[in-house]
Parts: structure tokens; sequence; C-alpha cells
């Protein structure tokens, strides 16, 4: 085996990485477009920036931030349930303590039993009020809140150096792959190059 033939491999190793470095690289840049041998060239994710900020703007209002999951959350009569202990000591301190300061005529005629009382049917009552209460609220939320609106706002203002980090931050390991893997490749298409010449 000639020199020339074990340098074949590694070769081609080099370009299959370097090519899928250059494809990823051309994913971010350039940022702006830029013209060469008369063709306009641009980043895809600067270049699709808006499209991409719609779609995920789409993906979070529809699929993964839905306003009926939250209202059914809130009004889990287990979750109103959790709330129900805190409600309670705030009713009895305003019972034996901020009405007597507030009301203090009335709040003699108020004894433990009837503190009692009345904290239990203040508490029924909240127990029913509380679920109509948190879907009026969830109503109106989702009216004033246009959460794909703000998504793609967001998306859409994020700058080439923002967007490139944060896709970086996420696939930074997928990148790595794929250049490996492009070297890997190469050899291989090398390794088979050499064997077909030594078999001729």
């Amino acid at each position: 085996m000639t020199y020339a033939q074990v340098l074949i491999p590694l070769i081609s190793a080099f370009i299959g990485w370097f090519t899928n470095w250059i494809a990823i690289k051309m994913l971010f840049h350039p940022r702006e477009p830029r013209k060469i041998f008369g063709l306009t060239i641009q980043g895809i994710f600067p270049k699709r920036q808006k499209q991409f900020a719609e779609k995920l703007g789409r993906l979070v209002s529809q699929e993964l931030l839905s306003f009926r999951e939250i209202e059914e959350k809130i009004t889990n009569k287990e979750n109103i349930d959790k709330l129900m202990p805190l409600v309670e000591g705030h009713i009895d301190n305003f019972l034996r303590n901020r009405l007597a300061q507030e009301m203090p005529v009335i709040s003699m005629f108020i004894g433990d039993k009837t503190v009692t009382q009345l904290k239990s049917v203040f508490l029924a009552e909240l127990q029913q009020l509380f679920p109509e209460l948190m879907k009026q609220y969830m109503g109106n939320l989702q009216q004033q809140l246009d959460l794909e609106a703000i998504v793609v706002s967001k998306v859409s203002g994020f700058s080439s150096d923002k967007l490139e980090g944060v896709l970086q931050g996420i696939m930074s390991r997928e990148f790595r792959f794929v250049e490996i893997l492009g070297g890997v490749l190469g050899f291989l298409i090398g390794v088979l190059q050499v064997l077909i010449t030594l078999l001729q």
C-alpha cells in the first residue's frame, strides 16, 4: 500500500467532517443576505426566523400551553381543597380579630360557636364560588393574553446571536454528532476507494 493510498481515507474523513461543519455553520451564517457569484446567500435560521417564530407561537398556544388545561388544573377540587386551610385561617383571623377592630359592637355578640358556624358557611360558599370565579378569570385572561402573538413577537425580536445561542444550547450534541458522522462516513468512503484500486 502506497503513502497516497494511506492518505486517501484521512483526506476523505477530513472532507466529510469539514462539509458537515460548513453545513451546520450555514444554518446560522451569514446572518445578513450576501451576494456570492451572483447568488444571494443567507443562513437558514436568520432567513426563516419569522416563519420559525410563527410556527413556534402556534405550537405553544395550541399544543404546549392550553388555557383549557390550566383552567382544569386550577378548578380541580383537589387543588381547591389544598387552598382551603389558608382561606380558613384568614377567615378565622378576620372573625376573631379584624371584626373586633372594625365593628366592636357586633364582635361582642360573636362567640367561638358562632365563629365556627360562620367559618363553615363561608368555606362551603367559597368552595362553590372558587371554580366559577377561576373559570371566569381564565376566560378573561385568554381574551386579553394572545400567547401566539407574544411568542411570535419575542422570537422574531431575537438577535441572530441570541437565536444561534439558544439553538446551539439545545442541539450542540446533535451538531457535534453530525460533524463526527461526516468524518466517519468520509473515512469509510476513502477506505472503499483504496480497496477498489487495490482490487483492480
